[in-house]
């Protein structure tokens, strides 16, 4: 199953061209592109799927998600070896 989880960006980058960001998942950090959210912020939240953030969330949604998520086990699923897999691609390429 794939879902998009919500993170909180912690800095930002660009890399070739490219806006990339470190987003912690509830405590897991990882590399996420910032394409379809240009104008996204150091300390904002976001809704992310396979690296991509997509919606902008407000932090009290996105921790009411992540609590969720983890009381069903479910970060868990989601940031096993498919996830690290598709993380340890290029992001923006």
């Amino acid at each position: 199953m794939c879902l998009a989880v919500p993170g909180r960006v912690l800095e930002i980058e660009e890399r070739d061209g490219t806006r990339v960001a470190s987003v912690d998942f509830g405590g897991v950090v990882k590399e996420v592109c910032l394409e379809y959210l240009p104008d996204l912020q150091v300390g904002e939240y976001a809704i992310v799927h396979v690296g991509f953030a997509l919606q902008r969330l407000d932090e009290e949604s996105a921790r009411q998600t992540l609590e969720l998520f983890s009381e069903l086990g479910m970060l868990q699923e989601e940031f096993g070896d498919p996830w690290e897999a598709a993380a340890g691609q290029e992001v923006g390429k």
